[in-house]
């Protein structure tokens, strides 16, 4: 039920963007009349902030990771690339988020280099430090983002198959341990403040509002209601610009290199350029997301930024439907509705009828090896395959039966 409304969510989301990009006035309508239910659906459901079921901070997180899935999506199920450090761009995010949203000061040399710039941001103009709008540093966690992934990108993806997974894992482990190591650079430089973490970041801000008659020079929002609907649009955004590349050149040529890369080089298709397009677009994504994860939790710290999260994004990809973008989305909402509430949820139903105190947290990792298992048994394509995977399942399930019929 929760994935299925979360997606539906921005089914509408993106389809009212698409039909909005229509000449037709009938379908920029219909576009209007699916956005604005979408953004309605909050307001008809019965849920709390950090309580019940479907929680919106639940909600919230949901759609952040679904804005990842969708950007490996591109990388993985797209191009065909197996990237297993795609933590590495959500923590470039986060960091930029951090950098010029907090009053996080740079020490050189033992002296702090304190600055106290404000521009359009949430954060109260006594507070030191660089603050700027948070859309305006969404753009700059983009631009950092995709620059990281041509630069990972560059040297890695002439490697192929399982060489180009193992060499992105080993950027996805070193660029944290970077991260956590560069308070202590030479000079006493410090950029991120080790393991002691950059906080606090400020809240999602609406300061250029103020350009509007009455509306308050800055408008600042701690209500995960709000969040939900900021993270919404950049979802929607990403999924109506993955349906145009995956339908355009780019996404031919993308298909074209993950079916057979040799055939596709001879038919003129160039493989870096086109693999480094998809790991900057990818990566746009994850700097996104991370960026807005901080200004939702508050702080940024290395020990966030696990492999596990780049296996959770993959898993979600997979589990969705490699190459489908409504596949990713609902892959994400599944994996963490049940990683952040819905274990809990379950499991005190489960106690309260049986009246045991089993905790199934401990589960967690046990159950979603048991659900990876069964789902590659039953349904290896995923929950929502794209359409190529079918037709390559029908055409393999004809191959089959034309085999046992000539036996």
């Amino acid at each position: 039920m929760v994935a299925i409304t979360t997606l539906a969510i921005f089914l509408l989301v993106a389809a009212g963007l698409h039909f909005l990009n229509k000449a037709s006035l009938q379908k920029a309508a219909i576009g209007g009349v699916a956005m604005a239910v979408a953004f309605a659906l909050p307001h008809l459901w019965f849920t709390t902030e950090t309580d019940g079921y479907l929680p919106l901070f639940t909600i919230v997180l949901c759609a952040v990771y679904a804005l990842f899935a969708l950007g490996l999506n591109i990388v993985v199920g797209f191009a065909g690339l197996l990237d297993l450090g795609y933590v590495a761009f959500f923590l470039v995010g986060a960091y930029v988020g951090a950098w010029f949203m907090s009053d996080f000061a740079v020490n050189v040399s033992k002296h702090t280099l304190t600055m106290n710039f404000h521009f359009l941001d949430a954060a109260s103009h006594k507070i030191p430090g660089i603050h700027l709008s948070f859309w305006i540093v969404i753009v700059i966690a983009g631009i950092v983002a995709a620059f990281a992934g041509v630069v990972i990108g560059a040297p890695t993806l002439r490697l192929k198959s399982d060489y180009l997974a193992l060499v992105t894992l080993g950027f996805g482990e070193i660029l944290p341990e970077v991260f956590r190591n560069s308070d202590q650079l030479p000079g006493n430089l410090n950029l991120t403040n080790g393991t002691k973490g950059i906080g606090p970041v400020d809240r999602v801000g609406m300061g250029f509002l103020h350009i509007i008659p009455g509306i308050p020079k800055t408008i600042v929002s701690s209500d995960y209601r709000t969040k939900y609907y900021v993270i919404l649009v950049f979802c929607g955004l990403f999924v109506w610009v993955s349906v145009k590349l995956r339908d355009g050149r780019l996404g031919r040529a993308w298909m074209a290199i993950r079916e057979d890369e040799l055939a596709a080089s001879l038919m003129g298709v160039p493989l870096m350029r086109t693999k480094l397009w998809s790991y900057a677009v990818g990566a746009v994504a994850g700097g996104v997301g991370g960026a807005f994860y901080a200004t939702i939790v508050g702080t940024v710290n290395v020990d966030t930024f696990t492999f596990s999260f780049s296996i959770i994004v993959l898993c979600a990809v997979i589990l969705g439907g490699m190459g489908n973008v409504w596949g990713a989305i609902l892959g994400a909402v599944v994996i963490t509705w049940f990683n952040y509430t819905g274990l809990t949820w379950i499991g005190a139903k489960i106690n309260n009828a049986a009246g045991t105190k089993f905790n199934f947290i401990n589960l967690q990792f046990g159950l979603f090896g048991l659900v990876l298992v069964l789902m590659m048994l039953f349904r290896p394509e995923g929950f929502i395959p794209a359409a190529r995977s079918k037709q390559v399942k029908k055409a393999e399930q004809q191959t089959l039966a034309n085999l046992e019929v000539g036996e």
